[in-house]
């Protein structure tokens, strides 16, 4: 069967089973391998790490956020 024929067929189903099918199709498009995923967060630290030697972000200490979170949480 081709891409074609399968449209045709998909599109016959009731909506309640379209609307699955197509979440179904578009999060097989996204899904990324370990691989990709890994690269993505290298990359991610890489970027981070390129802000803060160059003074692009404030760095905030650990005490001083935990502090405002529960302040937050009050």
């Amino acid at each position: 069967m081709n891409a074609n024929a399968l449209e045709r067929e998909a599109l016959g189903l009731p909506s309640n089973e379209r609307a699955k099918l197509a979440l179904e199709l578009i999060q097989s498009l996204e899904t990324l391998s370990d691989q990709e995923v890994a690269e993505l967060w290298r990359s991610e630290s890489r970027r981070r790490a390129h802000q803060i030697d160059n003074g692009e972000v404030i760095l905030i200490p650990a005490e001083v956020v935990d502090a405002r979170s529960a302040e937050l949480l009050r």
